[in-house]
């Protein structure tokens, strides 16, 4: 039972972690969209989506490669640390140049704020990661709902109080990343003080800790293709919908990603806590048996999840999108569905990164980004953002189906075909309901109902052979 009674602890902390941030700053989003004018909200969209990608491509995936290494090589950590920092330093020298030479083109003081927020936020994302891999969990909580509150309040104080718009929204970011990150260092160098003293920082510049460092490259590099397919699959969109559709529609399209994003939190939790386990349960026994059951328990509730939200989205969008954003209602079902499929393709993925395979996710990701990309050129022309939102589900699925195969070269999981092929059926026909039916109409929103019925009457079994165990389990607990 380790392997569960430490999978079950992370996941625990990282729920405090991410309800408080994710459910406070989706709260934040009526406030947004009351002060923020489509269009402006557009442009912070594009801007926060830009970093998804330089991030990880820059600082060559040095997040991922501390999370990876430092779980299984404790004795390291300083050096992982000391390496990380400085591709993260050297990315933000080569976003200035870019930055600058793009001032003479658009405003200077959005460049400006660009650089500043890649720079708190590249940091942030790495010591994150970091710490993770340290296995200092309760850090990574603590800096990540202090981000929050920074955010809330500077937001309050810079739209509300000053009314900046869009300049205080970005200051709101960069004030978040920068004091959050002021605060983990802080606590890492009260807990950690071996790794964060100062004599540790210094490197060596041995030939061994040049050659830990061209391993740490070699996971690093093959994630560029996967961070850079998973930031197409999730990304792109927005700027085929900018180009072709305008600012104004590209922020309802930004804005409909709020929905999904509730489910988007209950995937994150699991996703970093799973990371952690599939590394440190990669060769124990029966750690086939333990993929298996962690897969179908994953997949069972984001089925039933993405479902639920399918069911209530209008509802749920009267309440969220104010003014002129509540046409964005339409676009979230296909963004809902392609969440399922990319938290399952990154449950696979963590298969394949705990036996250092980068390269198959690389490889996955990639086909689906170019399927994405085909897709978006083909279908917004013709379906405008809506072809923006089927294209990311449907290059979502081509990621999953590849990253079944890739992670079946390490792990044979034990799957049930014959419930989650008419499951996944179910899904979409709810989502089509949803869409293709008139204004006013109430055989869309029975059919929705049905669908939802049908799948909770489908995995019922399963999760209630779930909560069988898990009771047995605290029951044995309390006994022993």
């Amino acid at each position: 039972m380790g392997k569960y009674k430490y999978l079950a602890n992370h996941i625990a902390l990282f729920s405090v972690s991410n309800f408080v941030s994710k459910i406070l700053v989706f709260l934040l989003v009526p406030f947004y969209t009351n002060i923020l004018s489509t269009a402006d909200y557009g442009i912070a969209d594009v801007m926060q989506t830009t970093l998804l990608l330089l991030v990880p491509a820059l600082t060559v995936n040095m997040g991922e490669a501390a999370l990876r290494f430092g779980i299984d090589q404790e004795k390291k950590r300083g050096e992982i640390l000391r390496i990380g920092m400085k591709y993260v330093l050297r990315a933000t020298l080569i976003i200035l140049l870019p930055a600058g030479i793009a001032s003479v083109f658009l405003p200077p003081y959005l460049m400006l704020l660009f650089a500043l927020l890649f720079f708190t936020n590249s940091i942030y994302e790495f010591m994150i990661l970091y710490l993770q891999g340290c296995e200092q969990v309760k850090l990574v909580v603590a800096g990540s709902v202090f981000s929050t509150i920074v955010l809330i309040g500077s937001n309050l104080l810079f739209l509300l109080v000053f009314r900046i718009g869009l300049t205080g929204y970005l200051l709101s970011q960069i004030l978040s990343y920068g004091f959050s990150l002021l605060l983990m260092l802080y606590l890492g160098k009260r807990f950690l003080p071996e790794i964060f003293s100062l004599r540790s920082l210094r490197g060596s510049g041995q030939a061994e800790e040049k050659a830990f460092e061209q391993e740490l490259l070699a996971y690093g590099k093959p994630m560029i293709l996967y961070s850079t397919g998973a930031w197409v699959n999730n990304a792109a969109d927005r700027y085929f919908v900018l180009l072709l559709c305008g600012a104004a529609a590209n922020g309802l399209y930004g804005i409909a990603y709020k929905i999904p994003s509730v489910l988007t939190v209950f995937q994150r939790i699991f996703a970093q806590a799973w990371q952690m386990s599939a590394t440190k349960s990669r060769d124990e026994e029966k750690s086939e048996e333990f993929y298996s059951e962690m897969y179908n328990i994953y997949l069972t509730f984001m089925l039933l999840g993405c479902s639920f939200l399918i069911l209530i989205v209008k509802p749920l969008s009267q309440f969220m999108f104010r003014k002129d954003f509540f046409e964005a209602w339409r676009y979230v079902p296909p963004l809902l569905i392609s969440v399922v499929f990319g938290a399952m393709t990154g449950f696979l993925g963590s298969i394949c990164l705990a036996y250092k395979d980068s390269k198959a996710m690389g490889i996955a990701t990639g086909i689906g980004a170019a399927v994405n990309v085909i897709l978006n050129a083909c279908l917004i022309p013709v379906l405008s953002a809506m072809g923006a939102a089927v294209a990311t589900a449907v290059s979502y699925a081509v990621m999953y189906g590849m990253a079944f195969l890739f992670a079946g070269r390490y792990v044979r999981l034990q799957v049930k075909p014959l419930r989650d092929l008419p499951a996944f059926f179910l899904l979409l026909l709810q989502a089509a309901a949803m869409l293709l039916f008139k204004e006013g109409e109430r055989l869309p929103a029975l059919l929705s109902g049905v669908c939802f019925l049908l799948l909770v009457l489908l995995y019922f079994p399963f999760v209630k052979e779930i909560l069988q165990k898990l009771r047995t389990s605290l029951f044995r607990g309390r006994a022993d």
